[in-house]
C-alpha cells in the first residue's frame, strides 16, 4: 500500500512538472529477518510539524534501536524503552486534565494521516504541544 501511495504521489508530480526521476519500491516483510536474527532498515518520517512538502523521509538501522537487556537470566536484544519526559509539554497537558477526563469522556480521533485534501495541513496534539502551541482538548460527552 505505501508503494502504491507513493507511485501516485510520484505520478502527480511528474505531471505537475516536479518529479523527474524514477522510483521502483521493493517490499519487504521484515519479521521473518527479524525473527531470523537479521537486521534491516525502519522508515522514519521526520520534521511532522511541518508542511508535508518539508517532511524529511529516511531510514533508521533496527541496530540503532536496540539495546540489550538481562530478560530470565540471558541477554537479549530489545528494543530501547522510550520514557515518558514528565516534564515535556504534551504529558504536562495530560496531567493537567485528569480530573476532567475522570468526570467526562473527552477524546479526539484524527484518523490517518492525510498528504492531500483539507485535512493535509493538520498537526496533531502532540507535536503542537511540543512546539508550544496551546492546544484546546474538547469535551465530547459529559456523563
Amino acid at each position: 500500500m505505501l508503494i502504491q501511495m507513493v507511485l501516485t504521489e510520484l505520478e502527480q508530480r511528474k505531471q505537475a512538472g516536479l518529479y523527474k526521476g524514477q522510483f521502483q519500491g521493493q517490499s519487504h516483510f521484515l519479521v521473518m529477518k527479524a525473527g531470523a536474527g537479521k537486521t534491516g532498515l525502519i522508515s522514519s518520517v521526520g520534521n511532522l510539524a511541518a508542511p508535508v512538502e518539508e517532511w524529511t523521509v529516511g531510514g533508521t538501522a533496527l541496530t540503532s534501536l536496540m539495546d540489550v537487556e538481562r530478560r530470565q537470566g540471558k541477554f537479549k536484544p530489545v528494543i530501547k524503552k522510550a520514557m515518558v519526559e514528565l516534564d515535556a509539554a504534551p504529558f504536562k497537558k495530560s496531567a493537567s486534565m485528569r480530573e476532567e477526563w475522570a468526570r467526562t469522556n473527552s477524546y479526539i480521533s484524527p484518523g490517518p494521516i492525510q498528504l492531500v485534501g483539507p485535512a493535509s495541513d493538520k498537526v496533531n496534539h502532540t507535536l503542537l504541544l511540543e512546539l508550544g502551541v496551546e492546544v484546546l482538548l474538547p469535551t465530547i460527552f459529559s456523563c
